[in-house]
């Protein structure tokens, strides 16, 4: 048969160009290997026919849908899997870049589609986010200051980070855009004395947030809004956005950027922490799966370079003015995410349908390859105003890591 010959043909070109320890069987029987080895480390099942369209065009988007779909199904240890499955995605791709496969595709962004689109990722439940973040149910990248930190430890440890970043003070304003379930601005007020502002577009989130805003009796000093950053009026003396900026849209961040100025007091401090896109181009995560990642996981999400997002921000009105890179940080977030998902596999199962479960099974697990092996990166970027005095900078970063200031007081 054709397909036979095809497929015999691909596992051959697969073996001479990676030699993977992997196998592909069969729903009649027949095994192919992708490599020499005494015994794989993952075995790809292929139930039938159907899937080997895509499993011949072996891009992360096409692996993906493959097993999402239950198209095929995988032996073998995730971290493995995830190898293989970058492994397969090179042999199939050329050039590794991300734009290949999102070359100038731009998403529009209305308040209607961006709300949508966030409330189709967060809105899976509560219950389903609770089985695998930590107990204060921070979704972004932790920060372990030592690297030993278990993962609780390290998002309060990210938090308080940031809020020394900006410098918050008690008393000052602070407007958190997407503020998730709440954990930085309960931290912000309980630990800095602020007055916060928590903005976002998740039914869920703001429910949840609300609900432990009044637990924690900081009904007086905290706001929780569902609203769209762009509709939100006054100024902050602080703003923080924490994996938010993603879903702007990399057109549309000198916008953004330039609306968070407007809101932002004129001796304010901003601090955006957002992944990018280690592809100049800004094409997303390489191999396809930026488009795996659009489709099932974050519906127009669009990854800058950290050029891009700097660029905006000037465009914006804002000067940066300390720059740090977290990649290895989130890598170990994910890590602890993804094993926290496996161990509590059964309960998301009967939390979300097959497909879903499949889907944040190996999307947390593939994220963690990205950031370990520089697919992606994510950048705290802290600025101001721009045109300021140069006295109004801090001399070194010293205050960020010992709470002293850093301000020149003349």
């Amino acid at each position: 048969m054709l397909w036979e010959k095809k497929l015999a043909q691909w596992c051959a070109a697969v073996r001479a160009r990676a030699n993977l320890p992997a196998r592909l069987t069969l729903w009649d029987g027949q095994s192919y290997d992708f490599g020499t080895f005494s015994g794989p480390v993952v075995t790809l099942h292929v139930k039938s026919p159907a899937a080997l369209s895509l499993m011949l065009q072996p891009t992360l988007d096409n692996l993906g849908e493959a097993y999402v779909k239950s198209k095929i199904d995988i032996e073998g240890k995730l971290s493995d899997v995830i190898d293989i499955a970058y492994g397969l995605a090179k042999t199939s791709i050329d050039k590794p870049g991300g734009a290949l496969q999102n070359m100038a595709r731009y998403f529009t962004h209305t308040r209607s589609s961006d709300k949508k689109s966030i409330q189709y990722h967060y809105d899976v439940s509560n219950e389903f986010y609770k089985l695998w973040l930590d107990p204060n149910m921070v979704y972004s990248c932790a920060y372990f200051e030592n690297g030993d930190e278990d993962l609780a430890t390290a998002q309060l440890k990210k938090i308080d980070h940031i809020l020394t970043k900006i410098e918050l003070k008690p008393g000052q304003t602070l407007l958190d855009i997407g503020c998730g379930w709440g954990a930085l601005v309960i931290r912000a007020a309980q630990k800095f004395g602020a007055r916060c502002v928590g903005v976002t577009l998740s039914q869920n989130q703001f429910d949840l947030a609300t609900e432990r805003v009044k637990a924690a009796g900081l009904e007086d000093r905290i706001e929780i809004r569902l609203q769209d950053y762009r509709d939100v009026t006054g100024q902050f003396d602080r703003i923080t956005s924490v994996g938010m900026f993603e879903h702007v849209g990399r057109k549309n961040l000198p916008d953004y950027f330039r609306r968070v100025q407007q809101l932002l007091a004129d001796d304010g401090v901003v601090m955006n922490h957002g992944i990018t896109s280690s592809d100049p181009e800004g094409g997303g995560v390489s191999y396809g799966g930026g488009d795996f990642i659009d489709r099932y996981v974050f519906p127009n999400g669009e990854l800058p370079h950290i050029s891009l997002a700097l660029q905006a921000m000037q465009q914006g009105g804002l000067e940066a003015f300390d720059v740090e890179n977290l990649r290895r940080h989130y890598a170990q977030t994910l890590r602890f995410w993804s094993d926290a998902y496996e161990a509590n596999s059964e309960k998301a199962r009967a939390l979300v349908d097959e497909e879903k479960f499949r889907i944040w099974r190996v999307y947390l697990a593939g994220c963690a390859y990205a950031f370990e092996n520089d697919d992606v990166a994510i950048y705290q970027i802290v600025g101001r105003k721009a045109g300021r005095a140069a006295k109004t900078l801090p001399w070194s970063r010293r205050y960020i890591y010992d709470g002293t200031s850093a301000l020149n007081a003349a």
